[in-house]
Order: C-alpha cells, then structure tokens, then sequence
C-alpha cells in the first residue's frame, strides 16, 4: 500500500490497493474464498507524526484508536479496488472491512519488555518528556535519535471471529485485522481493554487462518521462494517441506526474527492448528505460485519430501 520512496499520499495508495486488487481477484478466479489481511506499519508511523505535530493544539490518541483509523482507512481503500476490480471482470460478490479487535494475553512476557519501535524520531529532551508525562518507554536508535517502544505478544483471540466466518461462508470477501489487528485484553471483570501494543501480522492472519478453517494460508513476502542457506553462496530456493522439517530449520537459525522467522512461525502455527497448507511467495509470483510454478508450499503430513530448486531450475 506505501511502497519505498512514495509520500503516502491517498493516490499512491490507492493505486498500489489496485495492483493487489488484481492479484486477489487471481485467487477468487482459482475458486477461493477470501480472508485478507494487511500490515499498516508507514500509515501508522504517519498517524503518530501527524499527533506530535499537533502535540500542543490537539489531543494525542492512543495506538489502539490509531490501529483501528488505519483498518478503516487502508479497508476502504481495498474495498473499494477489489469491488471494482471485480465488476472489471462481471464477477458478483461483495466486499467488507471488518474493524478486528484481537485478543492478546495481558501477562504476555512482552509486555515486561517492550521491543518494538514505533513512530518518529525524537531527540533527547522531546524523548525525556514524553517518557515523563505518558509513561513511555523510549529507546536510542542508532545516533538518529530516540523512538518509543512498546510490546508485541502473540495474539490468542479474534473478535469477531463468528461474524468473520459466517460472512465468508457467504461468500463475501472479507479484510480482517489490519496491521495485526486492534489489540485489546480481557480485564479481571471480563470486559474488552485496548492496550497499546503491536501484533506480528503473520501470527495474526495465522490465527484467522485456523479460525475461519481456510483451506490455504498463502504468506506474501519480498521472495518468491523460502531459500535454504539464504545469503550464503550455496543458498537454494525451497520449493515445497512439511511443518517438521520447517520447524527444524527454524531451530537450527535457518529463518532468523527479523525476516522470514515469523512467517515460518506462523504457518506452522496455523498448520499444527488443523490447517492443511501454507503458501509463501512474493506479489509479483502469486499468479505463478498459484500454478505450483513458483513460492514455498508448506504442509501437514510428515511424509513430504523437502524439494529443493537450484538456480538452474531444476528440481533435486
């Protein structure tokens, strides 16, 4: 939705939920029906500059409130391209945002370690009042100053996961949980809390994935195919491997947590939850993977062999 270089404007945006349009209206045409999840971490970002610009004439707004202005926002923006998309092509079938309040564990261990960083960069004396007046926690990035961090637990719940399903087994296309959706917990009186965090959307799709029972579980990433050995000279290209050796390449430091770690994390997730295939591919290669033509399939039974690619194309 906000591509390297662009500024974020509503036309920029728009137009890249056309491209995506297109590549989800290739699923619909293969006889799916749609669950879509999206990351909304720039949109954010600028939502949080856009607060402290105003720091001193409007009232900020806590991160909950601004992962659910994104979910309407960027949900509208899909919405709208893919239904049209689909009149494109004379296909009849609906399409809705479901603002998607996901559950997360209130004792989770991430909250006693807030790591992940969010929104601009400010410098020591902005830092230090803010860490004063909301209780932030604020870390120095590298020499360009300090950024506030907050916690990333795994979500455990989806609300509303009924009405997300129902409305599938409708047929309508439903996008769900944007930016990992809105985190919220359940407090000591049972009522529903936003908590500022930020949920993993991988884990938050996977969780979807198993609620809704999906029969595939496709992961879009910046590779076509989940490489073994990724960086070195002897790297190749996985084409498909069963949750048991994805787990085992994942203990042994083949995906580490800041690329392909937790997509790998989430598909087994899904996949030990009763689901029966992930598909992990880049935008560009999803009409291809679709045809068992590129990406990294990953499935349930024990009995799959690892198929691995070389460079040459050929498969060993």
């Amino acid at each position: 939705m906000l591509a390297a270089g662009e500024k974020g404007t509503a036309k920029e945006q728009y137009r890249n939920a056309q491209k995506a349009a297109q590549l989800m209206v290739e699923i619909v045409k293969k006889g799916y029906e749609l669950i879509i999840v999206h990351g909304n971490g720039p949109q954010v970002g600028n939502i949080l500059l856009q607060m402290e610009a105003a720091a001193t004439t409007i009232p900020a707004l806590p991160l909950d409130v601004c992962d659910a202005m994104t979910e309407g926002s960027m949900g509208y923006m899909l919405e709208r391209a893919i239904l049209n998309e689909l009149r494109k092509r004379s296909i009849d079938k609906e399409v809705t945002t479901v603002l998607t309040q996901v559950v997360v564990d209130r004792e989770d261990k991430a909250f006693q370690k807030p790591t992940k960083p969010i929104g601009p960069f400010y410098n020591s004396f902005r830092a230090g009042q803010l860490k004063r007046e909301n209780k932030w926690q604020m870390v120095e990035d590298a020499g360009r100053g300090f950024r506030r961090v907050v916690p990333s637990p795994l979500p455990i719940d989806i609300i509303p996961k009924r009405a997300i399903r129902a409305m599938v087994e409708k047929g309508i296309i439903v996008i769900a949980a944007g930016g990992g959706g809105i985190p919220v917990f359940i407090n000591s009186s049972g009522l529903v809390e936003g908590v500022e965090a930020v949920i993993d959307k991988d884990h938050a799709s996977a969780l979807i994935a198993r609620e809704a029972r999906a029969d595939l579980f496709i992961i879009l990433t910046g590779v076509d195919r989940v490489m073994e050995n990724f960086g070195r000279p002897d790297a190749q290209p996985i084409a498909c491997m069963d949750m048991e050796k994805a787990r085992k390449m994942l203990e042994q430091g083949q995906f580490p947590a800041g690329s392909m770690g937790p997509k790998i994390t989430a598909a087994i997730d899904y996949i030990r939850g009763g689901g029966r295939e992930v598909l992990i591919t880049s935008a560009e290669k999803l009409k291809a993977a679709l045809a068992d033509r590129s990406g990294t399939k990953i499935v349930r039974g024990t009995s799959a062999p690892v198929v691995i690619e070389n460079l040459s194309g050929e498969m060993q």
